[in-house]
């Protein structure tokens, strides 16, 4: 028997981490990552796992070093903490196994610091290793020769997390995107043929994530729809689960904007309770869009990319969407333009970047042989914000600068809340339609689930109102919550709109980290 720790890395604050918001939602850290309790569920049953999250609890280095075998984790965000945590364990002599999606694509940055490497998915190499270590012939690098069969994919082990200390439950359906964009890692780690899950799989997840007390998952799936055909009928058991068990669970993820193209599939999302979903938008800029290869934003089928979203909040999700600026087509006005088509379609949260180049990426390797790629700055010195990309039509320093401004203007509270109320106050707008519906025919249910959420509210208002120093901010949120709830009185707008101002006060409080960091480096790579 091993005695295993499993450990991921704390993340440094980010768009997805909600590090401001989730203190006021109860929780310590927004979603816990998958693959840390999916290896606990691969590892037999003969050795001991301990799996330790470093966003809800600090690591004990002495419990390391009495372990067996060390397991790290890490993403591109993570890769600071990554290595720091490798150095120690390796100052401290403990034998290390570290794999993730950054080790995938920057082999390299943890050379020395692990005793074994795992590239690409584990479902197969790590029983292997657990067996070849057990009989004293292990390997210092594993990769698997085929992609995971997600057919084989066991119900990961929540059980050994501490579920109450995050604010969302996290479920993946599928991996793998059809499509080719050409800065994403994504068809790198998983390749471009959609693998998905069977229903029974999906069903016993949401059983566990029910079981652990959970009511809002994340689908963490890069592309939901990757496989359209193979999704609706389990997202048509998703339904039935449902109705079965009483419309507990609420959902968002993230699917490319085709979405908007198949009426039956969105409809499908919206019965499943599927709320909310995050859309590459990337760009209104179309030269760019076909530069990076996005072409499914350009497809003209059911219209602009802009009536798009408007069709896929028509249908009852809210959109959320990743942008990008410093495409080799874009200029000076590129943002005004993302500016502008936030504004004109309603998505109230933008995560925003510059181009980044990811190792192993087309992009990557187009900007190496053009000799435009510089070093990714470091984390602690650019305030976490940065770009190793060198623009083709724009300087840096505009790029930066237009950057911080296009921030600045689209989380400025007034902003962000005209946006917000254009959507939330159009009554056309409504979340969990198919949830609604079945409350309306239990009625001590919709009594129950209605009181519920509006002690949820009514708590997270008072947590702002306490929580958040800024007077001027405190009331606007205030302001706008009571405008909200002279024109909507649905509980579930009126807990979902509390969270929007917490969401926002993340947001506020990333712009204020971002107009104070040092200038960027540019020296170029080695």
């Amino acid at each position: 028997m091993a005695d295993i720790v499993l450990i991921n890395p704390r993340f440094e604050i980010s768009y997805w981490g909600l590090e401001h918001a989730v203190p006021f939602l109860g929780a310590k850290a927004a979603m816990p990552v998958a693959n840390l309790p999916l290896l606990a569920a691969l590892t037999p049953p003969r050795h001991k796992v301990t799996l330790v999250d470093e966003n809800v609890e600090p690591i004990d280095f002495a419990r390391c070093a009495r372990a067996d075998i060390v397991g790290v984790t890490g993403m591109n965000v993570q890769r600071r903490r990554l290595k720091e945590i490798l150095h120690e364990l390796k100052r401290r002599g403990v034998f290390t196994v570290v794999g993730g999606p950054w080790v995938t694509v920057q082999e390299d940055d943890i050379a020395g610091l692990a005793d074994v490497i795992f590239i690409g998915e584990a479902e197969e190499t790590w029983p292997r290793f657990l067996d070849e270590w057990n009989e004293g012939r292990h390997q210092i690098r594993y990769q698997q020769a085929e992609r995971t069969d997600m057919a084989t994919v066991p119900v990961a082990r929540l059980d050994l997390l501490r579920m109450k200390d995050y604010a969302f439950a996290s479920v993946q359906f599928s991996r793998g995107c059809p499509f080719e964009c050409e800065f994403c890692d994504i068809i790198v780690t998983f390749g471009r043929r959609p693998r998905i899950k069977t229903s029974a799989q999906v069903l016993a997840e949401l059983d566990a994530t029910v079981a652990a007390g959970k009511r809002s998952v994340f689908i963490v799936d890069d592309n939901l729809i990757g496989n359209k055909k193979a999704i609706k009928p389990v997202l048509r058991d998703v339904v039935a689960w449902q109705e079965e068990h009483g419309y507990p669970l609420t959902f968002a993820t993230e699917a490319s904007i085709d979405l908007a193209e198949d009426a039956e599939l969105m409809q499908l999302m919206v019965e499943a309770n599927v709320g909310h979903v995050f859309i590459g938008i990337e760009t209104p800029n179309e030269a760019a869009l076909r530069e990076t290869r996005k072409f499914q934003n350009l497809r003209g089928r059911a219209g602009t990319m802009l009536e798009k979203v408007h069709r896929i909040q028509q249908a009852g999700m809210e959109v959320w969407c990743g942008i990008i600026v410093g495409f080799d087509n874009d200029d000076a006005g590129i943002f005004a333009a993302q500016s502008r088509f936030v504004r004109e379609a309603r998505i109230v949260s933008a995560m925003v970047n510059m181009l980044v180049a990811i190792p192993k990426t087309p992009l990557h390797t187009r900007l190496a042989r053009e000799g435009r790629l510089t070093l990714l700055e470091d984390e602690e010195n650019s305030g976490g914000f940065g770009t190793n990309v060198v623009p083709l039509r724009i300087g840096r320093e505009v790029l930066y600068a237009g950057y911080t401004e296009l921030m600045r203007e689209l989380y400025e509270a007034d902003a962000y809340f005209a946006r917000l109320d254009e959507l939330y106050l159009d009554p056309r707008f409504q979340l969990t339609q198919a949830r609604t519906r079945y409350l309306r025919r239990h009625p001590l249910r919709w009594f129950q689930c209605n009181a519920r959420l509006l002690a949820e509210a009514a708590g997270l208002f008072v947590l702002l109102m306490r929580g958040v120093a800024d007077a001027e901010l405190r009331r606007e949120y205030r302001r706008r919550l009571m405008t909200l709830v002279r024109h909507r009185r649905e509980p579930q707008m009126i807990q979902t709109y509390a969270v929007k101002c917490a969401m926002h006060y993340h947001a506020h409080r990333m712009v204020q980290r971002l107009l104070s960091r040092p200038q960027f480096s540019t020296d170029l790579a080695a």
